[in-house]
């Protein structure tokens, strides 16, 4: 899966964001409406989608859609 088809599948996972609106370099912690049940519903995203767990310290690590992919390619290495 690359950048963007990561962005996009991401993106269906929140209902409050209008389709189309995310890119690789959103700071996915400024969506609107933000709240610790994103991390979890990316958190589910990514185990679901990669078969690998990300933690606490990987999403506060990261500050863009970007980051994150980046966290979870580096991870499934």
């Amino acid at each position: 899966m690359n950048i963007e088809e990561f962005t996009q599948k991401l993106e269906t996972e929140f209902e409050e964001v209008e389709p189309g609106t995310l890119t690789p370099d959103t700071h996915y912690k400024s969506i609107k409406g933000w709240s610790s049940m994103h991390a979890l519903i990316i958190i589910a995203f990514v185990d679901a989608q990669f078969d690998t767990i990300l933690n606490g310290g990987d999403l506060k690590s990261a500050s863009t859609i970007r980051d994150l992919y980046n966290i979870v390619i580096e991870k499934t290495k």
